[in-house]
């Protein structure tokens, strides 16, 4: 065969063929991911990345598949010391309570506050932090206990990930490092690859729809084809020398360390955690915690001076003084939770448990990390991939071949 034009353009089609398979892999792999908001004309010209557009759903079968069934929220409150927690935040949980008394009576008995001398005060204020020690335990105690009703895992993931949408990217893009890659890669390959019986077939029948025929072929192959190899087998097949497994489920205890890293420094933090108690659906129930203990403890700070404060403050401020600490305990919360994040961080070793329980996970259940950020949409990208390929055909057809 003479090396002329015509036949270039021939072995141009494989070559071409293996472009469009990069091409396509590679958009659908960016079309997964970006761009984070949507970009266009709602609600149909435009386009927003597969896993930003439906973080709310993904979100929601991260915790389903694996956080919610590896996570035991109350495992993780049981490690917590309360000794050691309320050593945490001894020191400025003294500074919020000073600033708390000063202010509650203050407004609740002006008069008698006023007319306390410096050393009274400082009498009040080493009496009451003598007792945080002891008021802190019991609270710590009853959160243990109550730890479902004030904390709600899923509430805690979901919102973190739809206010985050480049975070839920960052887990998905993390833990499949090495998977989309290939993806890319294997768009070439195979794209080069079913380009050879298609030019075979245009050597010897030259009919125009050969071509675009051919490119919506290897954009629809490549896309699914990769996304089968990355899950497919599910469990290892011996082929001689040979292991056959889904590239995914093959690095389960890499995938399963940082992942799991990502959760612990990123989703599932002390700080998240204090800002879900304080602010989400549990947070009622967190105050009427507060309020039984601090009640409890003004009773008894009470009890001691009960004449000379009964005269003071008088019964009808009583009520009133002791709601307006609870509040201001409450609303004052974050600023001394503040110091335990680096003690509870190390107490519940969040990262070091979810990952071990992931890499005992069967490949059916861990496919569960990934699988979800292709399963509702992929037919989207792999039709994109056809199409796409389709388009390439038309052009080679009339650009190469006329």
């Amino acid at each position: 065969m003479e090396w002329n034009i015509q036949t270039l353009s021939l072995l141009s089609i494989p070559v071409i063929s293996a472009l469009v398979g990069w091409v396509t892999n590679y958009l659908a792999v960016k079309m997964m991911f970006y761009p984070i908001e949507f970009v266009g004309l709602r609600p149909i010209f435009g386009w927003q990345g597969l896993i930003p557009a439906k973080r709310r759903k993904m979100a929601e079968i991260e915790v389903e598949l694996v956080l919610g069934k590896l996570l035991s929220v109350e495992e993780l409150a049981q490690r917590l010391d309360p000794d050691a927690l309320t050593e945490a935040i001894e020191r400025r949980l003294q500074q919020v309570v000073r600033k708390v008394i000063n202010d509650v009576m203050t407004e609740s008995a002006p008069q008698l506050w006023a007319a306390l001398p410096v050393q009274g005060k400082n009498l009040v204020y080493q009496r009451i932090e003598n007792d945080l020690p002891n008021v802190v335990h019991k609270m710590v105690g009853d959160f243990q206990n109550n730890v479902n009703e004030i904390l709600d895992i899923k509430e805690l993931v979901v919102e973190q990930l739809v206010n985050s949408p480049e975070l839920i990217n960052e887990i998905f893009l993390t833990a499949g490092a090495k998977e989309f890659p290939f993806i890319i890669r294997s768009g070439f390959y195979f794209g080069f690859l079913f380009g050879l019986p298609t030019m075979a077939l245009w050597y010897f029948f030259q009919a125009w729809w050969i071509l675009p025929l051919g490119g919506l072929l290897v954009g629809y192959a490549t896309n699914w084809i990769a996304l089968a190899v990355i899950f497919q087998p599910k469990r290892p097949i011996r082929l001689g020398p040979v292991t056959l497994q889904g590239m995914f489920l093959k690095r389960q205890k890499e995938v399963s360390e940082v992942y799991s890293a990502i959760i612990e420094e990123k989703l599932i933090t002390p700080r998240n955690i204090t800002h879900i108690i304080l602010h989400g659906s549990g947070s009622a129930q967190l105050l009427e915690l507060i309020e039984l203990h601090v009640n409890d403890a003004i009773e008894r700070y009470v009890a001691v001076a009960q004449p000379y404060f009964a005269l003071g403050v008088g019964s009808e401020n009583y009520h009133r003084m002791k709601a307006l600490a609870v509040q201001q305990i409450f609303e004052n919360s974050d600023k001394y939770l503040l110091y335990a994040f680096d003690y509870a961080n190390g107490a519940m070793r969040i990262g070091e448990d979810l990952s071990a329980r992931m890499q005992q996970l069967s490949p059916e259940e861990f496919e569960g990390v990934l699988r979800p950020a292709y399963q509702q949409d992929e037919w989207k990208l792999i039709v994109t991939g056809a199409v796409l390929g389709m388009l390439a055909g038309f052009a080679q057809l009339y650009l190469v071949f006329n």
